[in-house]
């Protein structure tokens, strides 16, 4: 059947709003209120007329609440198929009517376990009466409408506007699905609930997640891929999706994935001077941290000016007008910024195109979670890289040891290079980006890449000399062969910071000894595939 008229309803929710409004709307068409316990008060006390659930099924409320609408009074009447003598029969002879509409949203589940509360509260904020009405009505949508949603009430009350007090089956039908995500996406909190933090499993036997559409996107990485933005039902951190964008044409998919890339890692330098990072395709092109955020501009920008043209550029800091009109001189895409002042907005103004994000705060770095991989058939997860050195954990090599400014450009560089793509080179000398080598299919080619950006951007930008000498160089890997190392002493590289555990380690490091190098091993790799 097409249209079905509401003439009993079921009310039980746990989040009220709009409740008041829906039921006055419900009671001025005639339609015969029940429900339970606060859900019925607040209908009370606005001066509704309702019929408690215990008075329709003949049976008493039990068990602190836990069973109240677990009856055949209350699930016949939601799904009996209507046009089928034989549920028509059964209905008689129970004395089972039917009800046409169900309103219902869950307890506040993912509310109670992210205050903190004790194990025995999450248990009793498990709803088991309010899923098992949602399945009943959303099974049998072509008879009961089921609204799970506040944001739908307006256009359910648009329906019965319409169709004079009924529903149309198309309607019943976007619901029902919406309905089964709803408590699919609640089951998955409460199975990962169970599984990561009752039971402490890092990997479940079953990975159940539920995200939310904040949007579609024009398209994906081409054109001929349709894209979205989704987000966790209960995100354990900000990023792009919670900014605020204060200009510029929607983001697309790429715009997302680079600036996510440029965020996470400015991130690294959350407390730290003043950092620019630059990205192009995912991989920084320029970072450097200086006194003044102009200067780190100037500075990440001549790393390689080519490549930052129609880029994606974050800083750790508030942006400033001086800094907004540097970046305004060439084609940037988008900017993410913890802040802007009103000379930094005013100047961004100017280019209506570029897109402006601001965020309430840098992500952790360092957080914990889980990545994940779709692959033909399956699915990789894995930890975050969160994998952070210090100073004390670097194990000198060579014979000599690298000096003070050294270490500080080593430690920079190895940020750097934990956030660019394998194999990943990356020079780095003041606190600046001298040549960034990415995504090569072998370690000497990266280091050489990186060494003729360095060489470029000094004949752009006169430098009196080529960057990467007296520089520090990071690799994300070990040095399989010499040969990647010599790349790097003939670029003019001082130090080296690398993970070591290559089977030819000695060969490497004899080489930086003849070479003079200082050379220090971290233990840990940063393969970004």
């Amino acid at each position: 059947m097409s249209e079905v008229t509401i003439k009993r309803a079921l009310l039980s929710v746990s989040d009220k709003s709009g409740l008041v409004d829906l039921g006055k709307a419900l009671a001025a068409r005639g339609v015969e209120l029940l429900s339970t316990g606060g859900t019925a008060k607040a209908l009370r006390d606005a001066g509704l007329s309702v019929k408690d659930v215990s008075d329709h099924t003949g049976f008493p409320e039990m068990m602190d609440g836990r069973v109240k609408t677990l009856h055949p009074t209350i699930h016949g009447g939601l799904l009996a198929v209507r046009d089928n003598p034989e549920h028509a029969a059964a209905m008689a002879e129970h004395k089972i009517g039917a009800i046409d509409l169900v309103v219902v949203n869950l307890y506040p589940f993912e509310a109670t376990v992210a205050k903190g509360a004790e194990r025995d509260e999450v248990i009793e904020n498990i709803d088991i009466g309010g899923p098992s009405m949602v399945r009943s009505a959303a099974k049998n949508h072509d008879y009961v409408t089921i609204l799970t949603d506040a944001a739908d009430y307006a256009t359910f009350l648009g329906e019965l506007e319409q169709s004079g007090g009924a529903t149309t089956l198309a309607f019943r039908r976007k619901m029902a699905a919406k309905a089964y995500a709803a408590t699919a996406a609640y089951d998955s909190a409460i199975s990962q609930w169970f599984a990561t933090v009752d039971q402490g499993e890092h990997f479940p036997p079953v990975l159940a997640a539920a995200h939310t559409r904040v949007t579609t996107l024009r398209y994906g990485e081409n054109p001929h891929q349709d894209a979205a933005l989704y987000v966790p039902r209960n995100p354990a951190v900000t990023g792009l999706p919670q900014a605020t964008q204060v200009q510029g044409k929607e983001l697309s998919y790429n715009n997302y994935n680079d600036a996510n890339a440029a965020l996470e890692l400015v991130a690294e330098f959350a407390g730290a001077k003043p950092t620019v990072v630059i990205v192009k395709h995912a991989n920084p092109c320029g970072v450097a941290t200086a006194d003044t955020l102009l200067e780190a501009w100037k500075e990440a920008l001549e790393c390689d000016s080519v490549s930052a043209f129609g880029g994606i550029v974050a800083t750790n800091v508030p942006l400033d007008g001086p800094t907004a009109n540097a970046i305004c001189e060439i084609f940037t895409e988008v900017v993410v910024a913890p802040g802007a002042d009103d000379a930094a907005k005013e100047a961004f103004s100017r280019k209506k195109n570029l897109r402006l994000l601001l965020i309430d705060s840098l992500p952790d770095a360092n957080r914990k979670g889980l990545t994940t991989v779709p692959i033909a058939g399956g699915l990789l997860v894995q930890d975050r890289d969160a994998g952070k050195i210090e100073k004390a954990d670097l194990k000198v090599v060579t014979k000599r040891a690298p000096t003070e400014q050294e270490l500080e450009d080593a430690m920079f560089a190895w940020t750097v290079a934990k956030h660019v793509k394998s194999n990943a080179i990356v020079y780095a000398k003041d606190g600046v980006t001298a040549g960034i080598g990415a995504g090569q299919m072998n370690r000497r080619d990266s280091s050489r890449i990186a060494a003729a950006k360095a060489k470029e951007a000094a004949e752009t930008h006169g430098f009196a000399e080529v960057r990467t000498i007296g520089s520090a160089v990071a690799s994300d890997a070990f040095f399989p062969f010499a040969d990647g190392l010599m790349a790097a002493v003939e670029a003019g590289a001082t130090c080296v910071i690398q993970p070591g555990g290559s089977i030819r380690d000695e060969d490497v490091i004899k080489a930086a000894d003849e070479a003079g190098l200082a050379m220090v091993f971290t233990g840990m790799r940063h393969f970004r595939h």
